[in-house]
């Protein structure tokens, strides 16, 4: 099921000759569904913002053609490639194909951002520049200088109480667990596909964190300001809810049998 066969790499050949030869090669994986609307002006923001970055957008088969999009407008553009998964959809079998993807090619960190602009490219190098200490870096909402922008007291209590929730299931002291605006050095991305991951939706962040603390990896958090999205429709689902409720437990149980 999360076979990286299921994924077809569309990385122009261009790519792999343009490479630099220097030790610092960062990714910054951009999973898609549905994301037409917001994709191409965040990777152009991407790619002015982190210069010795390329991006890879991993999408999930999207029915409104971003994949197709990107490759039409980003065409020669030698920094950014496409990954388009085939076989089961999810969040996190996109997240796995795209650390996959970073460990064969030799980067030496990974960015992961949401394609809704609900994360700010301009934060990625703060993450980075966090990331040279430290195994992984949160973007955090919770920690002191991070914010949710504009949201309502509902959503806020429910965010803190998720976060909450799993830091007293797992034991696992990180004040924002569940964001998806993070970066990892590749002890930390080899350590977290090294593991048999159980997600297939939004839980692997939950479950990326653990993996890391059980590690003994270095985990801190950045402050950012967090947005809601610009354009379409949360993927949010039943499923996705579910999930993230079960995750922590069934990390607790397999810690515990360890």
């Amino acid at each position: 099921m999360n076979n990286p066969e299921n994924a077809e790499d569309l990385a122009t050949p261009a790519l792999a000759m343009t490479r630099k030869m220097d030790q610092e090669r960062t990714l910054v994986i951009v999973p898609t569904y549905n994301e037409r609307e917001n994709i191409s002006a965040l990777i152009e923001q991407i790619l002015r913002r982190v210069r010795n970055a390329d991006v890879l957008v991993i999408d999930d088969n999207s029915p409104d053609g971003t994949a197709d999009h990107v490759m039409k407008v980003f065409s020669h553009e030698t920094r950014c490639s496409v990954l388009r998964r085939k076989g089961l959809r999810g969040y996190g079998l996109s997240c796995l194909d795209g650390y996959r993807y970073a460990l064969k090619r030799d980067y030496t960190r990974l960015v992961q951002i949401d394609a809704d602009f609900s994360h700010d490219p301009k934060s990625i190098p703060d993450l980075i520049n966090a990331n040279k200490g430290a195994d992984v870096v949160v973007g955090s909402r919770y920690c002191p200088e991070g914010s949710a922008a504009d949201w309502p007291v509902h959503r806020r209590l429910l965010s803190w109480f998720a976060n909450g929730y799993i830091s007293k299931i797992t034991g696992v002291n990180v004040r924002d667990a569940t964001t998806g605006f993070r970066c990892y050095n590749r002890r930390a991305v080899e350590t977290i596909v090294g593991n048999s991951v159980m997600s297939e939706g939004y839980s692997i962040l939950v479950e990326a964190t653990y993996i890391a603390r059980k590690a003994g990896l270095s985990i801190v958090e950045v402050p950012i300001t967090f947005l809601d999205r610009r354009e379409g429709k949360s993927k949010m689902s039943v499923r996705v809810i579910f999930e993230s409720i079960l995750m922590p437990w069934r990390l607790r149980f397999r810690g515990n049998r360890n």
